[in-house]
């Protein structure tokens, strides 16, 4: 068990609209995009000219040409879980991120973080691409009482555009830049809490889903697709069942990707639409960003009973799930 404390995000502020995709004249239009995907519009640190202009054929030219840096925007996140959690950057212990779009090599990207918000504090990096945010609690719930201070930052800092080549019309409507910041604790209680942790890979798929060095995000969606449904689906029944009566009320969260594949896991899991919380139709897929941020965007309407499954998929291929509890 993982107590949650507080949790917040941060989206920077420009859109790309389905219109702005179509007008870069690559074959897709708004319908097509909407019937595809289900994505509405996506936000993105880089500035709209830059893309309309070069398509992003050199990510390395991407942070030169972004509107904010990623510990700036992780910062921005974090503030809102610490106001949330009436704590401050002094309670922090430990500083931990992870991330599908790492912005270098060295240091831990929870460093330069940790920078930013003036923190002095352990800091170290675990990534499992979409699925990390998960993966980073269950690692956390798995340590013993004791071993970790008080209160631990975990950040999902996603600059995914940065990695969109906007040629590429099956690419270019998917992605959003997104962060999201938790405190958690395994020590002080709250009243909400991470049970019940899963998490599992599929090496041998690992070319499935790929970022190369300086290059751009190029997947085999078919295969990833069946992937992702097929986990997320046998997570989500499994907590069902864990949850006996309790199911009929349960809330879903599922990996960002497109709002046609949590739909379908929906309708196969007999999760109602007002039980299934999503962002993806505005702000496109954030890689691991996404789950959590869906879960700080709906915190104020977390209430006493409720039961919230959060199952996430990623490269390598990887699957995680846990409950978010509510006491």
């Amino acid at each position: 068990m993982l107590y949650l404390h507080g949790i917040g995000h941060y989206h920077p502020e420009n859109i790309i609209t389905n219109r702005f995709i179509a007008e870069l004249d690559i074959g897709s239009d708004e319908e097509w995009i909407m019937e595809r995907v289900g994505i509405q519009s996506r936000r993105t640190s880089l500035s709209l000219d830059y893309i309309r202009e070069t398509r992003n054929r050199d990510v390395r030219e991407a942070s030169e040409a972004s509107i904010i840096s990623r510990p700036v925007a992780s910062a921005k996140a974090a503030r809102m879980a610490f106001e949330r959690a009436h704590l401050t950057p002094q309670d922090i212990g430990m500083v931990i991120a992870g991330s599908c779009t790492p912005g270098r090599m060295i240091p831990a990207e929870a460093a330069t973080i940790a920078a930013e918000l003036e923190i002095e504090a352990p800091c170290v990096d675990i990534n499992s691409a979409c699925s990390t945010f998960v993966v980073q609690l269950a690692f956390l719930a798995g340590m013993a009482q004791g071993s970790l201070p008080n209160f631990v930052l975990v950040v999902n800092p996603e600059t995914f555009t940065h990695a969109v080549d906007y040629s590429d019309r099956s690419v270019a409507p998917l992605f959003g830049d997104g962060f999201s910041a938790a405190v958690v604790s395994n020590l002080i209680p709250s009243s909400i809490s991470f049970e019940g942790f899963s998490y599992t890979s599929a090496p041998a798929l690992w070319e499935k889903v790929v970022i190369a060095p300086y290059g751009h995000f190029n997947q085999d969606g078919k295969s990833v697709q069946r992937y992702a449904i097929r986990t997320v689906t046998q997570a989500i029944q499994t907590i069902q069942n864990e949850c006996g009566r309790e199911a009929d009320g349960l809330k879903f969260i599922g990996h960002q990707a497109n709002f046609l594949m949590l739909a379908h896991v929906c309708e196969k899991c007999g999760i109602s639409t007002e039980n299934h919380w999503y962002n993806v139709v505005d702000f496109g897929n954030t890689g691991s960003s996404g789950a959590p941020i869906v879960l700080s965007q709906n915190f104020e309407r977390l209430k006493n009973g409720d039961h919230v499954a959060m199952a996430v998929v990623g490269s390598g291929l990887t699957s995680a799930h846990t409950l978010v509890r509510v006491h």
